[in-house]
Formats: structure tokens, sequence, C-alpha cells
């Protein structure tokens, strides 16, 4: 994370292990069970790895592009919303738009937005981008997290109607769901020839041993 949102996200100790945590946005409430810990008068959520890429990337060195308190995400396979509390932690003043396409999950989504106010939940499917076009505005950062054969092509359709030219997008990889035959270096080897024709700068980040098989992939300048 860049130095303004130093204090929004730390690397700390928590009950004797190494811990990243987020400054909560709705103190006092925890979205899946997490730890809640008290720093210098303010509260933050434990961000568990376990749980989260991108929380994965983060414990493996991860720099992350500067999301500013007033960024704007827009989040592809939100699911009930593990991920996206903490980015919505993060860009205090900003706004997640969240697409789910589940509409039991969806429900989950929509307590965390009345509870936070910074996220829109959207029930569509992200291989339909048109179909939430009016919706979602010009986004700072997209980030992906949806397991199909296609999520790279899911991932370039979206980043091509709403990223800026100025953002950054990240996308995690999960390689069964590609190709189960194939080794998942071969998949993700592949993965960013395609993402390189589109991006200027592709850096790729396995997420052993919090996810297995798994692959971000954090792209800048887009083509």
């Amino acid at each position: 994370m860049q130095k303004e949102n130093s204090q929004r996200v730390r690397i700390i100790r928590l009950k004797g292990k190494k811990a990243i945590v987020t400054e909560s946005l709705a103190p006092g409430r925890s979205v899946y069970g997490e730890s809640l810990t008290n720093i210098d008068g303010k509260e933050y959520r434990e961000w568990v790895p376990f749980r989260s890429k991108i929380a994965a990337g983060i414990m493996k060195g991860l720099n992350m592009p500067e999301l500013k308190a007033n960024a704007v995400v827009l989040y592809l396979g939100a699911a009930s919303g593990t991920t996206v509390s903490h980015i919505s932690d993060i860009v205090k003043e900003g706004l997640v738009f969240a697409v789910e396409m589940s509409p039991f999950v969806v429900y989950s989504l929509i307590g965390l937005a009345e509870a936070r106010g910074n996220i829109v939940p959207i029930l569509e499917d992200a291989n339909k981008p048109g179909q939430y076009f009016n919706t979602v505005v010009a986004c700072d950062f997209v980030f992906q997290d949806i397991a199909q054969k296609n999520q790279v092509e899911i991932f370039l359709k979206n980043c091509r109607l709403f990223l800026k030219g100025s953002g950054s997008a990240m996308i995690s990889i999960k390689a069964r769901s590609i190709d189960i035959s194939r080794k998942p270096r071969a998949i993700f080897d592949d993965v960013k020839r395609e993402l390189s024709q589109n991006f200027n700068d592709v850096k790729l980040l396995t997420l052993e041993p919090f996810q297995k098989d798994h692959c971000l992939f954090l792209c800048l300048g887009r083509k």
C-alpha cells in the first residue's frame, strides 16, 4: 500500500502471529468472523489470507497499487463480501461496485452495503458487462476473482469498458478452473502472455501456501 493508506492497512502481531488488518469503516461489526482489535483508539479488522486472495498476496509481499481514500473500484465475483469489506475499509470515501451473479449471496452484500455506505451491490453476470454499463462509472481499480474457464476474457472485457487509462487492475487466476489437465505454471505463463498484449506491465505472484494453484496478476498501463 502507498504511504497515504499506511494507517488503514497494517501488518501487526495479533495473537502472537503476523496479521494484516484494515481500519474498520463500520466499528463493532465482524463481517465473516474475523478478529477485531484496537490500535491507537481505532478499530481494525483482521484480513485473513486464507479467506482472501488479495490478503494472501500482501502476506507474500505484494505491493498494491495506490488505492486512495476516494478511489472507485470494480470488484468482479464479489461473493458474500469478505474481501469487498476490506476494500471498503481502504477506500472509505470512494465506491466499490460489487458484481455477483448469485442472488443468494447478494443478500449478504446488500446487508454489508447498508452498514458501510460505499458499496454498490450489482446482481449481474460479469461475463455480460453491458448489463451494468449504465450503473458503473469509470474505475481506478478493477479486481476479479471468478473461477470460470473464460475468466481472462471476462476480466479484459470489463477493463476495456470501465478501467481508466491511468488505472490498475488485478485478477486472481484459479488454474484448475481453466484446464485441470495442465500444470498450473503452464497456465499462468499463458495467462501472462495474454494479459501482456493488453497491459504494459504484468506482474505475477503465486499464492501458496494460502491458496493452492492460484496466482495473482497485477496489470498496469492499459494498452
